[in-house]
C-alpha cells in the first residue's frame, strides 16, 4: 500500500530552502524519499510509521509534498508554500571586541537567523547558537590582531558584515605584591598588582606555579604555594611574561631566645630586648594578650616595651612567618 500524507508542519518556508518540515501520515514504513513538488527533499529522516521530517529543497510558489515507499508514491494533494525570505541582517554586536584568544561569547542581534547554517569571524568559522530570528551566540574563534568583518549565513542568503575587533595583547607589568611575604608553608592569598592580566594562563611564585584568579585587567589573588628565600612574581598570559622585577620573600616563623631584663614593672613603660631568630618581618609584639609597641633592631633583636600588666605573662611575636611557639615568660614585679 502506498504511503498516505496528511499534513505537513510548517507548510511554508523560505524559497531558499532549509525549512524542517515534518511529515504527518501513515504507511510510512520502509519509505526512501519525500518530494516538495518533483524535487527531493534535501533531508529525509523516517522517524515512524507515521511520521517524517524532511528538509525543504529550494523552490518557487506552491508545490505538493510527497512521500515515496516501496509500493509506490502518495498521491494526496498536501500543499507547501515556498515564500521569499529576506537574507540576515546584522543590527549589533556585545561585546564587539575580543582577546586575540578569543572563546568571548558574542550576542549578535539583527533579524532573519532562523536556519542560521554559519557564522564567520573574518575567515574563520565560530560555533553558534540561534536563540531566535533575532538573536543567536558566537564564541570568537582565535585570531591575530585586528579588525574583521562578522558574517550571518542563512539558505536566505549572507547577512551585512558588521566589524569586529581582536585586541593586541599587551605584555602583562606587576608593579606590588600584598603580602610581600608570608610562611614557608604557603597556603595563604598575594593581591597582584599590575597591568595586562586579561586572560592570564599562569602565575609563578618563582619556579613554583600558582592557583590563581584574575579579578580585572590590573589585579590578581594568587594562593602562595609552598617555598624558600625570596623569588620573582611573573603573570603569563597571551601577550607574554612580566619581567620578574617583583618580589615576595618566604619568611620562616620567628622564634624567641632570651628577654632581657624577664621582669619589670606593673605600670610597664620599661625597655625589654628580646633576643631570637627571624624578627625581620615582626608585625606584633604581645605581653599576654596585650598589644606592645616595639621597634626591630635586627632579625635577631627587638625592642619592645611592655605595657601595664600583673603577674607572669607568655611574650609571643607575630610576623609574616606565622607565631612565636612557644613563648617565653615575663613578670610583672
Amino acid at each position: 500500500m502506498a504511503p498516505v500524507v496528511n499534513s505537513v508542519t510548517p507548510n511554508q518556508g523560505s524559497s531558499a530552502g532549509g525549512t524542517s518540515v515534518t511529515i504527518a501520515g501513515s504507511g510510512f514504513a520502509g519509505s526512501s524519499a519525500a518530494r516538495f513538488g518533483g524535487v527531493l527533499a534535501a533531508g529525509f529522516v523516517l522517524v515512524s510509521n507515521t511520521k517524517i521530517t524532511a528538509i525543504s529543497p529550494p523552490g518557487t510558489g506552491t508545490v505538493n509534498v510527497t512521500v515515496t515507499g516501496s509500493s509506490g508514491s502518495s498521491t494526496q494533494i498536501v500543499p507547501f508554500t515556498y515564500v521569499n525570505a529576506p537574507a540576515p541582517i546584522i543590527a549589533a554586536l556585545a561585546p564587539n571586541t575580543s582577546q586575540q584568544a578569543g572563546g568571548t561569547n558574542v550576542t549578535i542581534t539583527g533579524s532573519g537567523f532562523t536556519g542560521a547554517t554559519q557564522v564567520r569571524f573574518g575567515a574563520l568559522t565560530a560555533a553558534f547558537n540561534v536563540i531566535s530570528g533575532s538573536q543567536l551566540t558566537a564564541t570568537v574563534p582565535a585570531a591575530g590582531a585586528g579588525p574583521v568583518l562578522v558574517t550571518v549565513t542563512t539558505p536566505a542568503g549572507t547577512s551585512n558584515p558588521a566589524p569586529f575587533c581582536y585586541l593586541a595583547a599587551t605584555m602583562p607589568v606587576v608593579t606590588d605584591i600584598n603580602p610581600s611575604a608570608g610562611p614557608l608553608s604557603g597556603g595563604n592569598i598575594a593581591t597582584i598588582i599590575g597591568s595586562g592580566f586579561t586572560g592570564a594562563t599562569q602565575v609563578q611564585f618563582g619556579a613554583l606555579t600558582a592557583a590563581f584568579n584574575v579579578i580585572s585587567g590590573g589585579e590578581v589573588t594568587a594562593t602562595v604555594p609552598a617555598g624558600s628565600g625570596t623569588v620573582p612574581i611573573t603573570v603569563i598570559t597571551p601577550g607574554g611574561s612580566s619581567a620578574g622585577d617583583v618580589f615576595y620573600s618566604y619568611v620562616a616563623a620567628p622564634a624567641i631566645v632570651s628577654l632581657n631584663p624577664g621582669e619589670g614593672p606593673s605600670f610597664g613603660g620599661n625597655s625589654v630586648t628580646i633576643v631570637g631568630t627571624g624578627f625581620t618581618h615582626v608585625t606584633d609584639v604581645f605581653f599576654g594578650a596585650s598589644r606592645a609597641p616595639f621597634s626591630i633592631v635586627s632579625d635577631t633583636q627587638i625592642v619592645a616595651t611592655p605595657p601595664a600588666g600583673s603577674g607572669t605573662v607568655m611574650v609571643t611575636i607575630a610576623s609574616a612567618g606565622g607565631s612565636s611557639s612557644p613563648g617565653a615568660p615575663y613578670t610583672y614585679l
